[in-house]
C-alpha cells in the first residue's frame, strides 16, 4: 500500500510525491469533497489539476456522482490509473460519495494489490482514518443530506491506524483554528493522532510509515 497524505496538496514534499508515484502519467482526480459548493467546484478542480500538469502528470477528473449504482464501470475506469488524487473539502460529503459509488470498496482492493498510489489532502487524507468523529466542527455533516440525500457516515476507510488532523498552525487554510483545537483536545485526552501542518506529509510505503515535517528540500514550494 502506498499513500501520500497531507494537509494541503504536496505540502513541502512534492519531490517525495513524485518518487512514490514514479514516472508521471495518468492520474485520477476526485473532487467530490467540494460537491456541497457547486459555485466553487470548477475553480477548486482547476487549482488541483494545474500543479499536477506542471509536474508532468495527465490528470483526468473522476466524478463519483456519475458512478452511483455503476460500481463495475468505476472499477474498470480506476484500473487505468497508476495514481489517484483526492482533494480537500467536506470529509463527510466525500465519505458519502465514496460509499454511494462503491469507491470505498474498490480503493481498499486496489491498495491491497498495490495497483495504485493514493494521494489525498485535508478531507482526502481524513477519509482514510478509522473514525470521522471530531471533524464535525470544521466540516458540516448536515451537508451530506443536502447533497447526497442520505445520512452522514462517521466511519472512515480505516486504511491508517489513527485520526489525521490537518491545517495545524496554518491560518491560511484554517483561519478559525479548528485543527489546532481538535489536536489540543486529543493531546489532553491521550488520543493518538497525526497532526499535520500545511507543510507536513504522512507517507506510507508498504510497511514503512514516515512523517515528513516542514521543508527538507531547497527547491520552491509547489502551488
Amino acid at each position: 500500500m502506498r499513500l501520500f497524505l497531507s494537509s494541503y496538496r504536496f505540502g513541502a514534499h512534492y519531490d517525495r510525491f513524485t518518487r512514490l508515484v514514479g514516472e508521471p502519467g495518468p492520474i485520477a482526480v476526485i473532487p467530490n469533497a467540494c460537491d456541497a459548493w457547486p459555485q466553487a467546484w470548477a475553480a477548486a478542480l482547476t487549482s488541483d489539476t494545474a500543479p499536477l500538469r506542471r509536474l508532468g502528470f495527465a490528470p483526468e477528473v473522476v466524478d463519483l456522482r456519475e458512478y452511483i449504482d455503476r460500481t463495475a464501470d468505476l472499477e474498470r475506469l480506476l484500473h487505468r490509473f497508476p495514481a489517484m488524487w483526492v482533494r480537500g473539502g467536506n470529509t463527510f460529503v466525500l465519505r458519502a460519495q465514496f460509499a454511494r459509488s462503491g469507491a470505498d470498496r474498490l480503493l481498499r482492493e486496489l491498495l491491497a494489490a498495490d495497483a495504485l498510489v493514493y494521494a489525498g489532502y485535508s478531507a482526502g487524507a481524513c477519509l482514510l482514518t478509522p473514525d470521522l468523529h471530531g471533524l464535525e466542527d470544521a466540516d458540516d455533516p448536515a451537508e451530506v443530506h443536502t447533497v447526497c440525500g442520505i445520512e452522514p457516515r462517521w466511519d472512515g476507510l480505516g486504511l491508517v491506524d489513527r485520526p489525521i488532523v490537518p491545517h495545524i498552525d496554518s491560518p491560511g487554510t484554517d483561519p478559525y483554528g479548528f485543527g489546532d483545537r481538535l489536536a489540543a483536545r486529543w493531546r489532553d485526552e491521550g488520543v493518538a493522532h497525526w497532526a499535520l501542518t500545511d507543510e507536513d506529509v504522512l507517507v506510507v510505503d508498504g510497511d514503512d510509515i514516515e512523517l515528513l515535517c516542514g521543508r527538507t528540500d531547497p527547491g520552491p514550494r509547489m502551488p
